[in-house]
């Protein structure tokens, strides 16, 4: 079946771009790649590298061109108008990019020197990061991770369509790393015709789980999906992120309705238009529904709380062709003996179970669990292991 058999057309065209190589071709490629000049990529520009061979980026075949980086920067869309809200881009030092000529083959190498890649090298162009970083983020302060990580690129990007011949090394979770042709051939199988995707990069708390299933109330199907490419230091790690999913999963949700599987993008922390991008992903992936809650990919105060959400009214509906949900912040309420939001309880915040993140650390540094209200128990236990490991 193809793409177009599935509850979702793939963003901006409707098929899904494969940017591998066939494999009866991966030899004669990686003998190619030996004589070119090669270009080393670091994590986040192998994250970008995955996310565009498997189609997860579709409809980009490669790393952005002129039109398209300034059309994404300045409003939100590629040079034919489709919404891409986040560019991305392979920078480059000077010196690199004035010893490569346009027309011409170059290879993407790994850290360790492995070639993975040929880049048919279209452009050559340097841009402003000090103004892309302000247009995406809000800000270019170094204070804010996605805008150090934009500032401190080279300003010389190489454009061009990729061609992966062989693995990107250092993947983890390979049994739950479902690329899109993927997820939407098991979305098939169980004949889910509608799909919502839970974008995370934290352990799942009640407030998030009250979210998930009110999803499902409208839905065949969740797609949890948690990113773990590059995320900031005092971010969970993915590897303990991961063992209180696939708890969560195996004890509170029903086994035809939910999956588990990975994304392996870096965060960048983007806010508002982060969530822009991630609904796009999670449409190439093959959802229709994509859960928008409270402070979506933010990071400390430098977005309001509903941002993310107004966001989606810049764009038409079939534009980005799936389906925000969008909820309040939620919390358990001691009156109403339940979860609730700030739509559907009619109470007052000293009845409300509200811990910041900041707070939930402290309790998990002093090994104690938060309460079963915030924190169900079974993963309450993970976290104070794993913070007492970490020691």
């Amino acid at each position: 079946m193809s793409v177009r058999d599935d509850a979702i057309a793939a963003h901006g065209g409707g098929e899904l771009i494969d940017a591998k190589a066939p494999p009866a071709e991966r030899d004669s490629l990686k003998a190619h790649a030996a004589s070119l000049p090669a270009v080393k990529l670091g994590a986040r520009d192998l994250a970008d590298l995955e996310m565009i061979a498997s189609g997860a980026f579709s409809p980009l075949n490669g790393f952005m061109g002129e039109a398209d980086y300034l059309r994404s920067r300045d409003e939100m869309r590629l040079a034919s108008g489709v919404p891409w809200s986040i560019p991305i881009t392979l920078g480059v030092e000077e010196a690199t990019a004035h010893g490569l000529k346009t027309g011409t083959d170059v290879a993407l190498t790994a850290e360790s020197g492995e070639r993975l890649a040929v880049l048919k090298l279209a452009e050559i162009y340097r841009v402003d990061r000090q103004r892309e970083a302000q247009a995406v983020f809000g800000t270019a302060e170094d204070a804010h991770p996605g805008a150090r990580n934009v500032t401190s690129t080279p300003p010389f990007c190489l454009a061009g369509k990729v061609i992966l011949f062989a693995e990107i090394p250092g993947r983890t979770f390979l049994e739950y790393r479902l690329e899109p042709r993927q997820t939407r051939a098991a979305f098939r199988e169980r004949g889910w015709k509608k799909i919502v995707a839970f974008q995370t990069r934290n352990p799942t708390h009640r407030a998030h789980e009250y979210i998930q299933k009110a999803a499902l109330e409208v839905c065949d199907g969740l797609l949890v999906h948690p990113l773990v490419g590059e995320t900031k230091g005092d971010d969970v790690p993915a590897a303990i992120r991961m063992e209180t999913y696939k708890v969560l999963l195996e004890c509170y949700y029903p086994k035809n309705r939910a999956m588990l599987s990975v994304m392996p993008a870096h965060m960048r922390y983007g806010g508002p238009r982060e969530a822009i991008l991630h609904a796009i992903i999670r449409r190439n992936y093959g959802c229709t529904h994509f859960i928008v809650g409270r402070d979506h990919a933010g990071v400390g105060s430098y977005y309001g709380t509903y941002d993310a959400q107004k966001m989606f009214e810049r764009f038409g509906a079939a534009e980005l062709g799936i389906t925000p949900l969008m909820f309040e912040n939620t919390f358990w309420c001691g009156k109403c003996l339940s979860m609730a939001s700030y739509k559907t309880c009619p109470h007052t915040d000293a009845d409300r179970l509200l811990l910041s993140g900041t707070k939930v650390r402290e309790m998990l540094r002093a090994g104690q669990a938060p309460p079963p209200e915030f924190t169900r128990p079974e993963l309450a236990a993970i976290l104070v292991r794993a913070m007492r490991e970490t020691k």
